[in-house]
């Protein structure tokens, strides 16, 4: 009898006790480091999609190790019935980046209950139910954020829905026009839709939205999930140039946040904040010590290394090493958010082909374009790593 792998006997009791969710890769990841994943069987990939844009300092850096491991060593958690230090610390650091008018943080543990809380705050402080959201983008899985995702099939992997929801496209302010009647609470948008292939609008459109909230009595909330936290070659899409230097009422916050350990953010307004009461809001494991240390480190190690200045430079290069292959169409994004558009519908297929090859990347709604959501360490060497075998499988 052929005695099973290693990787065969972790994937064997996985799908036995597990419930299903996501089809998953051929490779158990048993450790890491930067940009590159170590199978349980001693292989290394380059991984150009960290786990869902979750490990934007690279796996296992070690000032986030670090601070993740002196923290375990003197409280794990306690609720904000308390005061903490590290929860002062990771809120203050937080909002000093953040744009000014942004002034006050809520911690809670994902990306889909920070937009489902960025929407509650929009509803207590303006009194209204409805949401704008636009088609092709993602908010989550819980039950007011899929209702909000207007993407393939999410929408009715979430019914019944919560009601309340109306869709928009992507880039056209006047479908906005049309249904921001005042009945509506909010209009909440990812400024770059990744899942939707990475698409994006132009800086007036921003411009526009910000006008018609005003206007409108209408809150303004950016899904920062995947494009926070130096995604994007700054810390936010919010405030910058792609974005018209628009700042919305509230920003929310998850995936790169801590590094890998669970934590979602909103960062909100004075006027807002200014308008919710003790017990509007609640969360028993947001805001835990060793998710804030996580947060503090992180952010101090994009700042130590310099990975802003690296995200501008890596997507600098990526474009230009990219536009040697004809059967690209084009380049999306901003940023190490990048979509590559094929000509064909051939996303899926090159995906697998550099698996094959030891290159994590991801696909989208879209079957042309392929995804690079890659830590913000990334280095010169490993983009050419990548280009080496996408040279030989596009």
């Amino acid at each position: 009898m052929v005695k099973e792998s290693l990787f065969q006997e972790i994937a064997a009791s996985e799908d036995r006790f597990q419930l299903a969710t996501y089809k998953k890769m051929p490779l158990a990841a048993a450790r890491g480091r930067g940009a590159w994943l170590y199978t349980s069987d001693g292989a290394r990939y380059l991984d150009l999609y960290g786990g869902h844009a979750v490990a934007a300092t690279g796996h296992c850096h070690t000032h986030v190790v670090r601070a993740i491991q002196e923290q375990a060593g003197e409280l794990l958690f306690y609720s904000n019935l308390v005061y903490s230090d590290v929860r002062a610390r990771a809120a203050e650091k937080l909002v000093r980046l953040a744009p000014p008018t942004l002034s006050k943080a809520f911690f809670c543990n994902s990306g889909t209950e920070a937009n489902e809380n960025a929407m509650r705050i929009a509803r207590l402080a303006s009194g209204r139910e409805k949401v704008i959201t636009f088609g092709g983008g993602f908010h989550g899985r819980t039950a007011d954020s899929i209702s909000a995702t207007f993407l393939g099939k999410y929408r009715e992997l979430g019914r019944p829905n919560v009601p309340g929801h109306l869709e928009a496209e992507f880039g056209d302010i006047e479908s906005v026009e049309r249904v921001a009647d005042e009945t509506v609470a909010a209009i909440m948008l990812e400024p770059i839709q990744s899942m939707a292939g990475v698409r994006v609008a132009a800086p007036e459109f921003f411009a526009r939205l910000r006008k018609l909230a005003d206007e409108r009595g209408i809150v303004l909330i950016y899904d920062e999930v995947q494009t926070g936290i130096g995604r994007t070659g700054e810390w936010f899409f919010a405030g910058s140039e792609a974005g018209a230097s628009v700042v919305p009422d509230i920003i929310t916050l998850a995936k790169a946040l801590g590094s890998g350990v669970p934590v979602g953010a909103c960062l909100v307004s004075e006027q807002l904040a200014s308008q919710i009461k003790e017990n509007d809001l609640g969360t028993t494991f947001g805001g835990g010590m060793l998710a804030m240390a996580a947060v503090t480190a992180t952010l101090e190690a994009i700042e130590m290394d310099g990975m802003l200045s690296n995200v501008v430079a890596m997507e600098s290069y990526l474009r230009e090493r990219l536009s040697e292959i004809s059967a690209i169409r084009r380049v999306r994004g901003r940023g190490l958010l990048l979509g590559i558009e094929f000509k064909e519908d051939v996303a899926q297929a090159v995906q697998e082909k550099l698996l094959e090859r030891h290159i994590i990347t991801g696909t989208s709604s879209d079957k042309r374009v392929l995804r690079l959501l890659p830590p913000l360490c990334l280095k010169p060497e490993d983009v050419d790593f990548f280009m080496e075998a996408l040279i030989n499988v596009a």
